[in-house]
């Protein structure tokens, strides 16, 4: 008499906790989708519009690298860029470093 009540309380617990189950993964479940959109997506879409803006560069363009160096692009290669800083000072810059593309004109005003 003991043993069948004893087993009846337990299949009535394990029936209760297998409910819970899922419910004690929500909150995780929650927390991993609000950091995908405040951390996760946002990263993936800075990097799209970078990768589109080096794509992008061409002759002519004035840019930033991420030394904080402003010049013209003077060349561009597959990997690399010529970057003119000075009357004739040209260095030579990997794509992935430039940051931002200024206006033209910009660089007369510095």
């Amino acid at each position: 008499m003991l043993i069948s009540n004893t087993y009846a309380q337990a299949t009535n617990t394990a029936q209760a906790a297998g409910g819970t189950e899922l419910a004690s993964f929500l909150p995780l479940i929650l927390m991993i989708a609000v950091l995908y959109f405040i951390m996760i997506r946002p990263q993936m879409k800075r990097a799209k519009e970078h990768k589109a803006m080096v794509e992008a560069l061409s002759k002519g363009d004035e840019v930033i690298t991420g030394g904080g160096i402003a010049g013209k692009v003077t060349e561009v290669g597959d990997n690399f860029i010529q970057v003119e800083i000075a009357a004739n000072t040209v260095v030579a810059a990997q794509k992935q470093t430039i940051t931002a593309v200024l206006p033209k004109g910009t660089l007369k005003a510095l």
